[in-house]
Parts: structure tokens; sequence; C-alpha cells
């Protein structure tokens, strides 16, 4: 019975394998971010608004080491072709962070303004975020790191 419980198991992860290894790699994305953030806040001394842009870099360069190579397992270190998945890969993340920047204060003032953990608002970060989260994928998986047929 144990074997067959492992063997169904083994089918779903390898039928949804991409999507479980993007979204931890995902957190440890957020993982990343928050760490660089809180060295460059707590031991440089560097202000909320540079220690924040850092980690942002931080975290965008991790996400794309890790999506590279576990989850849509893109093996050619070509530079003409790295360079080609970096530069659509940053412009993918630029992107949708500026939708997040937009999108939460007007959701915000469109009335999605409802406190979550005592922060006013925070309903329409995480509405936004798990939208950013597909769209991520979504470039990722059509643009960025498309298999040629």
């Amino acid at each position: 019975m144990i074997t067959r419980v492992m063997e169904k198991i083994k089918l779903l992860y390898d039928k949804y394998r991409e999507l479980v290894v993007y979204f931890v790699t995902g957190v440890l994305t957020t993982l990343v971010n928050w760490a660089v953030y809180a060295l460059c806040v707590q031991l440089a001394g560097w202000s909320v608004a540079v220690s924040n842009a850092v980690a942002w870099i931080a975290a965008v360069l991790f996400a794309y080491v890790t999506n590279k190579l576990w989850v849509f397992r893109s093996y050619n270190w070509e530079i003409r072709f790295v360079l080609r998945e970096a530069v659509l890969f940053i412009s993918a993340r630029i992107l949708t962070g500026i939708f997040e920047i937009v999108s939460v204060p007007l959701l915000v003032k469109l009335g999605l303004s409802q406190t979550l953990f005592g922060v006013k608002g925070m309903w329409a970060k995480v509405l936004v975020s798990v939208v950013v989260m597909i769209l991520n994928y979504v470039f990722s998986k059509l643009i960025v790191f498309r298999k040629k047929e």
C-alpha cells in the first residue's frame, strides 16, 4: 500500500514538478530579498530605498538563476543566449514590478483597503502579489525560457 501511495505521489510530482519547483524557488527568492534588505539596513546602515533596490536586484538575479536551472531546465550558457534570457527575464520582472507599484495603491483607493495583520491595504498587496506571481510564471514559461520546437 505504501508503495502505491509513493507511486501516486511521484506521478503527481512529475506532472506538476515545474509548478512545485517554481513555488519553492519563489519562497527562496522572497527570503533572499528579505535577508539582503535586512543586511543592508542593519549591517551596512543604508537607507530603506537603497536597501530595497539592492534587495530587489539580488532577488531578481537569484530568481533568474534558479528559474533557469531548476524550474525551466535551461542549460545553454552561450553568452548571447544567456544575455537574451536575462534581458527578457529582468524586463518581465520590471514590468510586473511596475504593475505592482501601480496596482496596490489603485486597489486601496478603489476600496480594497481592509486591514490584514494590522496593515491597511494588505489584502490589496496579497491579491496583487498573487497576480504578479502568476504573470511572472507565464512570462518566464512563454517568453523567457520557452522551448524552441
